[in-house]
């Protein structure tokens, strides 16, 4: 449920109001990069995920049934964590499991298990024995991969696709920058695995390929949807 203005324990100063926007953010609570539905407190530039700023106080995960996360506002104990889905260190807000010391990204958390746009439809996995396309590996995180079984994509290689391109986004607010970095594209990657094809069908596979990452990377950004995943599309190089 979206509410228009909430409070929240982490930033008590002020409400903060629900807004949508199509420049990157860095949300407050999770240290993640984000777009999209968020949190704002227009007045002190603070900002969270919809997951971050309405968090369940426990849930379950599909890929570990036998196990219980509950929601931390930081890491717990004091080793280092890092998220069981993308990879990365967690540093904020994290759902934990006491039992078996897993750890995820509320945004990671929350992946859709399926997305799904009428033409490509790609289906979460805790693994997957294919490679994937941006960096050829095997296994590794969790993975989106179409149901034509020929587009794989880690989601630990998309946070790094974000990391490479909105770097300065981690160290620096980025006040009112506009989505003007491209995200790679795919093309040539997938040009390697089919060398035999024509070219028409080459760029047809690359199309689909572009269109799958697309909303892959809206996933992990927080908000699966048509609109930014075409805004991020815009954006893909087209070399």
């Amino acid at each position: 449920m979206k509410y228009s203005e909430i409070s929240h324990f982490s930033h008590p100063q002020h409400n903060l109001k629900f807004e949508y926007t199509e420049v990157p953010f860095k949300c407050d609570g999770c240290k993640e990069v984000g777009i999209g539905s968020r949190y704002k407190c227009a007045m002190c530039d603070f900002d969270l995920h919809m997951h971050c700023a309405i968090p369940s106080p426990t849930i379950y995960h599909p890929f570990y049934t036998k196990c219980s996360f509950k929601f931390h506002s930081r890491p717990p104990g004091d080793k280092s964590r890092y998220c069981n889905a993308c990879e990365r260190d967690v540093t904020g807000f994290v759902y934990h499991c006491n039992s078996c010391g897993y750890d995820l990204h509320p945004c990671c958390a929350k992946l859709p298990m399926v997305l799904d746009d009428g033409e490509v439809q790609l289906y979460l996995y805790r693994k997957v024995s294919a490679p994937c396309h941006k960096c050829g590996r095997k296994g590794r995180s969790w993975s989106y991969r179409s149901t034509c079984k020929k587009y794989n994509l880690h989601v630990a290689c998309v946070k790094e696709m974000l990391v490479e391109n909105w770097h300065e986004l981690y160290f620096g607010r980025g006040k009112s920058r506009k989505l003007e970095t491209r995200i790679p594209s795919l093309k040539n990657t997938l040009q390697t695995h089919h060398q035999q094809k024509s070219k028409g069908k080459v760029k047809k596979c690359c199309e689909m390929a572009g269109m799958a990452v697309q909303f892959v990377i809206s996933a992990v950004l927080g908000d699966p949807t048509a609109l930014i995943a075409g805004v991020i599309g815009s954006l893909m190089s087209a070399a």
